[in-house]
């Protein structure tokens, strides 16, 4: 009987200090657990929205010399793609060269101001591309999507710049498909088999 206690009183202690821990920290599991799982919902590749994402697709010519090379845009909360098309212009919805074949998801709540600040940083640098020009160098589509990261300070950061997103994109990124793998590797293969071609060719003719 006194051992029947002593177990009981040992059990509602271990249960009144797992009750403390799942107090003490609620929120946080309880936000991770419920972005997660609307992005995951939300990604539709068929209507193309990803919202909370970074993606990227092929240019063409371009990504065929340089796989890792590509376009890029961010996604508003509703799964928009917002993407510096062009000198002066930043297209909605209709992404310059063509569907995305990879994407990053991220999460809003690492961005300050959560959804709504995402959606206002990813608008602020929106707004402000349309009144710049275009330079594949040095100010392009990496540059928008970095200028929106800095704006909501994604992850505390305010240093993003085209140099680690398109790093970290080529690192993080997914597939959206099978086809999206072939469209951005295909041509690639097919340049390198066609120049090792060429160089047998001449060197056997020689």
């Amino acid at each position: 009987m006194i051992m029947f206690r002593f177990r009981a009183n040992n059990m509602a202690d271990v249960d009144g200090r797992q009750e403390d821990r799942t107090d003490r920290f609620p929120a946080k599991q309880q936000v991770h657990s419920n972005y997660d799982t609307m992005v995951f919902a939300n990604i539709d590749h068929v209507r193309c929205r990803y919202p909370f994402c970074i993606v990227w697709t092929p240019i063409p010519c371009l990504t065929w010399m340089f796989p890792f090379i590509g376009h890029l845009g961010i996604a508003m909360s509703s799964g928009v793609i917002r993407d510096f098309a062009g000198p002066y212009f930043v297209s909605e919805d209709d992404m310059a060269f063509g569907r995305p074949t990879k994407y990053w998801e991220l999460l809003p709540d690492l961005a300050s101001g959560g959804q709504q600040g995402w959606d206002r940083a990813i608008s602020d640098a929106s707004e402000e591309y349309k009144h710049r020009m275009h330079n594949l160098l040095c100010d392009n589509c990496h540059s928008h999507v970095s200028m929106a990261l800095n704006q909501m300070r994604y992850k505390g950061c305010s240093n993003w710049n085209m140099v680690n997103v398109c790093l970290l994109m080529l690192i993080n990124g997914k597939f959206v498909s099978i086809w999206g793998f072939l469209k951005t590797w295909i041509p690639f293969f097919i340049l390198l088999v066609s120049m090792a071609l060429l160089v047998l060719i001449l060197k056997f003719n020689s």
